[in-house]
């Protein structure tokens, strides 16, 4: 693209330079002032598309040659926009710098014609120093110009647009992913991202509520997004079904046998620290390298296991620590952040704008960082004297208090100057965050349990309000209900909500101190006395407990209970737990993870009795109903989600599992000859797992999925541990494609549960080749397979008819006759004979 430059004055004037904004001074050059270059400009416009639907949005784009320098920008673009009805808008912009483009979005509310037009209406740069914008191409210092420049005028002709009543289709959107995928996730599925969160999520955008516009006002342009998590990990898909799809021992645990009885030992293989785009980062302990050298940090695959690399993490002989691979002194990563790429290749560039993953860790007062891909160490700083709360995932913000004052500070960059890092800087009433934080609201809390003087017991509660950002004391409640427990206390929504030892929860309004509620109780014998876990989650709307007679939900609004999800025991007699109807329940003593509208918990009690409890399990409850969807036996502990998987630790027998989505494969055969038309076909073939965990076995019905899996890997018997359940297997669907061309169903084949085969009789109805499909469409356990054979039918052998033997007309009747004479001569013969005697 070139222009034409009409040089009119050389002389360099000798006068102070003033700082400059960077943007023209639109129109003639000022009175007064002298350019001494003229540039001749091009304007330029582009629409698309050219032809649009009715409501629809099209596109804009205009631009000038020559472009201006990294430090500039043209004011005060003008675009003409005249409708059918003769109406116009004119939209009035600014160029962005140095490539002197602009753009915007228009929605298309009347059918005819339109007409569009570009007009620049000239623009000055009077001498001056000019800042390049931050992250500009050309360089970073400022520019000296010591010469005026004018950008001549000029338009670009009236160009038509044509808006229609029908609609000009778009990219088809890509709908979320049912069947079995794998990553890397394509850019042309873009819809995915819900779908296709991290572990841990910490964070998540918020922009509402008093907190976010204080923040705001305090920190402009800093684009919050709020950790809020209390084990609720969203942006991540989490399994529906039971189905494991790999495992690996990482402990020896189990009964010992012998003299020990009915003991046994418990050990947990571990679970993931992060799972960032279908890779596991976890550390464990290396069998068979002693105390020198045996833990290790490894990143192995979330669908199948497979290890990709692994690294020492820590080698503590001789009295010190040294780190080997991704490891430093112990340590290994522990969040992930998605930080902005700090360089644009042209300020206001929309495409230069990505994001990179890091994974980091801010331990004391050093921050680190690893690449994903190699696990190598990139990043080993010290931040001192910055700390603080990792709150912001999208732009590696912490939020910390430094000798009273509230700091916020990037993670961005691996720069060891902590000034740099500094976003925002204000005072602070407090020498510290409470640990009860609702980011979104803008507040926190505190909770204590009261003891009287002398009286050695608990009696009474004390909670206090702060504002989160000036650490200042808003308000000081005492109640004379006790708290449970401090774990069982959460901030969200505004409010702040506490566990009391009658079983019920208490809500304070986190701005005023006003009790906003006094919850349900839950039910007597087990959770009124409020006996469960020392944890609690909140997340949709409703924040939940575990407990000994059950898991409740309570809703946010009012402390009522939503619902109560409850696990009958196998026996009455392996439980001494019973819930408002006497009914015998197993416990549930532990936190819970929460996402993807599910939480995976599992039963437990305070201090577990030997032998074992049987008939403990891993359950998945959908957080909206109460309603199980899954479960499966041995008490796991849930690790980590993502992709659709979900990583558990069994202490029972030592292993990790992952539970999800696996591979399927489909077979199907015919008769191998050539059959007669009107004769019946045997369809017959297959519906097998080949997840790594079993590869071989059948596909099973969901209803049938635990029992599957806990025969494969927990030792239990195939028809239940009463035996009175029946192995269910999947549809498959038989269709076929004639000899004429026609596409046709024929049936659906259920496979048998216990081998998945299946069976189908058809009788073909035209003579000619087939081709027989057999699809498995696959579900919640298992992704789709199809197969296909072929079908030979003939027209039958034509039927031969017999031929009767030709004999004389009249024999018959004389061998009849002549018989008949025989008979009565022997007759009288012997008549004769018997006379004589």
């Amino acid at each position: 693209m070139t222009a034409t430059v009409t040089l009119t004055a050389m002389p360099i004037k000798a006068q102070d330079l003033v700082e400059q904004e960077g943007g023209s001074i639109p129109g003639p050059i000022p009175s007064g002032e002298t350019a001494d270059l003229m540039v001749d400009t091009v304007a330029f416009l582009s629409f698309r598309p050219t032809t649009v639907g009715l409501g629809q949005t099209f596109l804009v784009n205009m631009w000038l040659n020559p472009a201006t320098h990294a430090s500039r920008y043209l004011k005060d673009y003008e675009i003409v926009i005249t409708k059918p009805d003769g109406t116009e808008d004119v939209i009035v912009m600014d160029s962005y710098r140095a490539d002197t483009t602009a753009w915007f979005e228009y929605v298309a509310d009347q059918t005819g014609e339109w007409t569009l037009q570009f007009n620049f209406p000239g623009g000055y740069f009077p001498p001056g120093i000019y800042q390049p914008a931050q992250g500009a191409v050309m360089g970073t210092s400022r520019y000296r110009a010591t010469q005026g420049v004018y950008y001549k005028p000029d338009s670009t002709p009236e160009q038509t647009l044509i808006v229609q009543d029908e609609i000009v289709y778009s990219w088809p959107e890509a709908p979320l992913p049912t069947d079995y995928w794998t990553r890397p996730a394509s850019f042309e599925n873009r819809e995915w991202w819900p779908v296709l969160g991290n572990y841990p999520g910490t964070g998540y955008s918020g922009k509402s509520g008093p907190g976010s516009a204080m923040w705001e006002e305090l920190y402009p342009g800093t684009n919050p997004s709020w950790s809020s998590t209390y084990d609720f990990h969203p942006w991540v898909a989490g399994p529906n079904s039971a189905h494991i799809v790999w495992k690996r021992q990482g402990a020896i645990a189990g009964l010992i046998g012998g003299p020990a009885g009915q003991y046994g030992e418990t050990s947990s293989p571990g679970n993931p620290n992060l799972i960032y785009a279908g890779r596991c980062y976890q550390t464990y302990t290396k069998p068979g390298l002693g105390y020198d050298s045996d833990t290790y940090w490894r990143c192995y695959d979330l669908r199948t296991g497979e290890v990709y690399w692994e690294y020492p993490v820590e080698r503590a002989g001789g009295g010190g620590g040294f780190f080997f691979g991704g490891g430093v002194s112990g340590l290994v990563p522990n969040a992930i952040a998605y930080v902005k790429d700090a360089f644009l290749e042209v300020p206001g560039a929309a495409a230069g704008e990505t994001y990179a993953a890091e994974l980091i860790r801010i331990q004391g007062s050093r921050l680190y960082k690893w690449d994903p891909w190699t696990g190598e160490l990139t990043t080993n700083v010290s931040v001192s004297p910055l700390s603080g709360t990792f709150h912001n995932q999208m732009e590696g913000y912490v939020l910390g208090v430094v000798s009273r004052r509230l700091i916020n500070w990037t993670t961005a960059g691996s720069t060891s100057n902590w000034q740099s890092r500094i976003v925002s800087n204000t005072s602070y009433s407090r020498s510290s965050f409470t640990n009860l934080i609702d980011w979104e609201s803008g507040y926190m809390a505190a909770a204590n349990s009261i003891t009287p003087s002398g009286l050695g017991a608990w009696y009474g509660t004390t909670m206090r309000g702060y504002n989160l950002y000036t650490g200042e004391m808003l308000w000081e409640k005492t109640v004379p209900d006790t708290l449970y427990s401090g774990t069982c206390v959460v901030a969200d929504h505004g409010n702040v909500a506490a566990l009391m030892m009658g079983g019920y929860f208490m809500a304070w309004d986190m701005r005023t101190g006003t009790l906003a509620w006094k919850g349900e109780a839950m039910d007597y014998p087990w959770s009124e006395p409020a006996f469960g876990a020392y944890a609690i989650q909140s997340a949709y709307g409703k924040l939940y407990r575990q407990a000994y007679d059950g898991v409740y939900a309570f809703n946010w609004d009012d402390g009522s209970i939503a619902w109560k999800y409850k696990a009958p025991a196998a026996s009455v007699y392996e439980s001494p737990y019973i819930d408002e109807n006497g009914a015998t329940v197993y416990s549930f003593n532990t936190g819970a993870m929460i996402a993807d509208g599910k939480m995976w918990t599992y039963n437990t009690e305070h201090t577990e009795s030997h032998p074992l409890t049987r008939g403990w399990g891993l359950h998945c409850i959908d957080i909206h109903t109460g309603e199980l969807v899954w479960k499966i036996g041995n008490p796991m502990s849930a690790g980590a989600v993502a992709d659709g998987y979900l990583a558990a630790a069994n202490s029972r027998d030592g292993h990790q599992y992952v539970f999800g989505k696996g591979k399927s494969a489909t077979t199907v055969t015919g008769p191998d000859v050539a059959v007669p038309l009107g004769t019946s076909v045997l369809i017959k073939g297959s519906v097998l797992d080949m997840s790594p965990a079993q590869p071989g076995t059948p596909c099973v019905a969901k209803e049938s999925m635990t029992m599957q899996m806990e025969y494969l890997h927990l030792q239990q018997p195939i028809g239940g541990i009463w035996g009175n359940e029946t192995m269910k297997g999947v549809p498959v669907s038989i269709d076929t494609l004639d000899p004429n061309g026609n596409y046709r169903h024929i049936g659906i084949a259920t496979t048998e549960g216990y081998s998945g085969t299946f069976g189908y009789t058809w009788e073909p109805d035209v003579p000619g080749q087939y081709t027989i499909t057999a699809t498995f469409i696959g579900d919640e356990s298992y992704g789709s397979s199809m197969a296909t054979t072929y079908l030979s039918v003939v027209e039958p052998d034509p039927t031969v008819t017999p031929q009767p033997v030709q004999m004389p007309p009249d024999s018959i009747p004389y061998i009849i006759g002549a018989t008949i004479a025989i008979i009565i001569v022997v007759a009288v013969v012997g008549l004769l004979i018997l006379r004589k005697q």
